[in-house]
């Protein structure tokens, strides 16, 4: 573990792993610690990971101000990064909410992107959202699994505030193996769900600036998208990418919302394919 010290003066703390080229990695959640990462389904045996613990989450110090919380108010905690790390430019993979930090970031310091990689990732800042049905049409993909009726039965609750995420979570991973359910077992100490609503407070995202602003980024963007992933699915992906002047996407096929865990063969050559090229 290593820190640093953020425009404001908040000590943030960053893990570095693997061998090869940094990749600056930004956790989702959002706000769930970096922890969760892993070593990405061996992608560090390839790339020297570097995890951001967002303010306030993992080895990271909790802000003064919890307005500082809000997304786009982070993204100068990204530039404080590479400024630490010394990199003229950097490729970047963000997961999930995350995908939202790293828009915003290449919105605003699109100059310092080389690559961007963005996992299953969150696309309200550009002002796109999964449509009603996309969650019900990725669990229909697996409705042969034994742990599908009871999956589908805690996500139908969560329509009546009842939210209960290691009874759903089958559906998010699209498969339930001892690997999954280990990485679940692991959220209840990773997760920060009370910085929720100030990651997305009022305020944070204004899609017509940042979509005018990404006119800027000549960087390739890879959007990946889990086959039993409703969010974002496949269709959602790839408007996900249409945003950015040089963005691609690409489905990794039986995955779901967290494809380097299990079986993450394909997510590694897909992430390495892409950062080589």
């Amino acid at each position: 573990m290593s820190n640093f010290s953020a425009p404001d003066g908040t000590s943030l703390s960053y893990h570095r792993s693997g061998q090869g080229a940094p990749l600056v990695c930004l956790p989702g959640g959002p706000m769930r610690d970096s922890a969760y990462f892993g070593d990405l389904g061996g992608l560090d045996a390839h790339r020297t990971l570097i995890r951001l613990d967002l303010r306030g989450t993992g080895d990271s110090a909790v802000p003064a101000d919890p307005a500082s919380y809000r997304c786009d108010r982070q993204v100068d905690d990204v530039e404080a990064l590479r400024e630490h790390l010394g990199l003229d430019t950097f490729d970047l993979l963000a997961h999930s909410a995350a995908g939202d930090l790293a828009v915003l970031y290449a919105a605003r310091y699109p100059e310092r992107i080389s690559r961007l990689v963005l996992v299953t990732p969150a696309a309200g800042s550009l002002g796109l959202g999964e449509e009603p049905d996309d969650r019900a049409e990725a669990a229909a993909l697996t409705a042969g699994e034994p742990w599908h009726p009871a999956a589908l039965a805690a996500l139908e609750a969560t329509k009546q505030g009842v939210f209960d995420f290691a009874g759903f979570a089958p559906l998010i991973y699209g498969r339930w193996g001892a690997a999954e359910q280990e990485h679940v077992a692991q959220r209840a100490v990773q997760a920060h769900p009370e910085l929720v609503g100030l990651y997305y407070a009022d305020g944070a995202f204004d899609p017509s600036v940042t979509g005018a602003a990404l006119a800027s980024l000549t960087a390739p963007v890879l959007v990946l998208a889990g086959a039993y992933d409703g969010s974002p699915n496949p269709a959602f992906a790839a408007r996900i990418a249409a945003a950015f002047p040089a963005g691609e996407s690409a489905v990794l096929p039986a995955i779901g919302h967290f494809p380097w865990v299990g079986e993450s063969a394909d997510f590694v050559h897909a992430v390495r394919e892409f950062l080589d090229r």
